[in-house]
């Protein structure tokens, strides 16, 4: 009999999420474009996006991935987790990451005015929920039980 693998079972490549929500969504508008009195012009829609992506990803990705560099683990979630992190970003999000990959789509949606991607992010959001973070949940609550759960208690999910 084998043992069980010590590590959560995501079952997507969560990078692969956002990025599909974005190409859907570039092809969608090609085909079926939205357009909406909220558009913003050029390059106002471009400074806006690029900067709630770079902030995304400095806030939330870079900080998370150093948090997991300085700390011995790593942050792919098909490896062991020896600790759970309270510090940084994880003090106010259970799933940083996650959240800069739906922030991140967010951004690329405004700086492209197209609401198409801005609509699939949320499928996206749900997607990495479903598939990546509830399996990541599970594994963590079986092996840490009740500091997990009082994790859990203390920090929200997504925000």
């Amino acid at each position: 009999m084998r043992e069980p693998k010590d590590a959560a079972a995501v079952r997507v490549f969560p990078p692969a999420v956002p990025l599909l929500a974005i190409l859907l969504g570039l092809g969608l508008n090609r085909v079926w474009p939205i357009h909406s009195r909220f558009d913003l012009p050029a390059p106002a829609r471009y400074w806006l996006g690029g900067g709630i992506a770079l902030c995304a990803f400095l806030v939330l990705g870079l900080s998370s991935i150093l948090l997991f560099r300085r700390s011995g683990q790593s942050p792919n979630p098909w490896t062991p987790t020896p600790r759970v992190l309270d510090r940084g970003p994880y003090r106010f999000t259970r799933n940083p990451m996650y959240l800069q990959l739906v922030v991140i789509t967010v951004g690329i949606a405004v700086a492209l005015m197209n609401w198409w991607i801005l609509a699939l992010t949320l499928v996206a959001a749900w997607v990495l929920e479903r598939f990546a973070i509830r399996p990541e949940e599970a594994y963590l609550e079986q092996k840490f039980g009740a500091s997990y759960l009082e994790y859990k208690r203390r920090v929200r999910r997504w925000i």
